[in-house]
């Protein structure tokens, strides 16, 4: 309930109001059944903007720590993510990846839409990078298509490090359905999870019109081990 209600009710008009978002190849979404929406992840607003223009619920793996937070701000946050159904995952332990395919498996037995972020975390430039296998593990492990889907304009409403969104034009572009049938069989391939991804973020790259970097967008966001710490004029610089 609380869904629908954030999304034509509570949020829906004022999201509206600020991203003017259309929606370009729905036809491409399927009216019942089980998919995986694989995105490119370039703002928060993203897990916003996708939802509001899918005539059908996507439900997301949250990571963990949207629903441990303390105070009456975390409380918040755990409230709302589990009033829009979305599924937690630890991110940080040895079973991540095996907890965090289990639950993508889980709802996508039960016939619903997944929404998948291959990069893993967001852009920070803007680029897209390289995807993880997780996704691949999942398409090949359900038999499920995989949905490219290109969000358009969310780093501009939604900068990273912004406190509030400002007006912007989303445009929310789904491409064709890729079947990855042929390999059945071969889930557990490192080799095959490579091709499926990779094949998905070149979709990826088609779609949205972004720079395709072959590195993950999480290296970029860790300092390098035993890295020096400059100073000074040198570190302005």
């Amino acid at each position: 309930m609380w869904y629908w209600l954030f999304k034509y009710v509570l949020l829906g008009p004022l999201l509206f109001a600020l991203g003017r978002p259309r929606i370009e190849g729905a036809q491409h979404l399927p009216s019942h059944g089980p998919a995986i929406l694989a995105s490119n992840h370039q703002a928060v607003m993203d897990s916003f903007y996708l939802p509001l223009r899918a005539p059908r619920r996507i439900t997301f793996l949250a990571k963990s720590e949207y629903f441990t937070g303390t105070g009456l701000t975390g409380r918040f946050q755990k409230w709302f993510f589990t009033a829009a159904g979305q599924v937690p995952i630890d991110r940080t332990g040895a079973d991540a990846a095996a907890d965090a395919l289990a639950a993508g498996l889980r709802v996508l037995g039960d016939g619903n839409l997944l929404g998948i972020y291959p990069e893993g975390t967001r852009s920070p430039d803007g680029r897209l990078y390289k995807g993880k296998t997780g996704m691949a593990r999942m398409a090949l492990a359900s038999g499920v298509p995989v949905i490219p889907v290109a969000m358009i304009g969310t780093a501009k409403l939604n900068p990273i490090g912004s406190r509030l969104p400002r007006p912007a034009k989303i445009v929310v572009r789904i491409g064709e359905p890729i079947d990855f049938s042929r390999f059945n069989g071969m889930a557990g391939n490192r080799f095959v999870e490579r091709a499926v991804t990779d094949e998905v973020m070149y979709k990826l790259m088609q779609l949205s019109g972004q720079e395709y970097v072959d590195v993950y967008a999480a290296s970029l966001k860790e300092p390098a081990p035993n890295a020096p710490i400059r100073s000074g004029a040198a570190a302005s610089g």
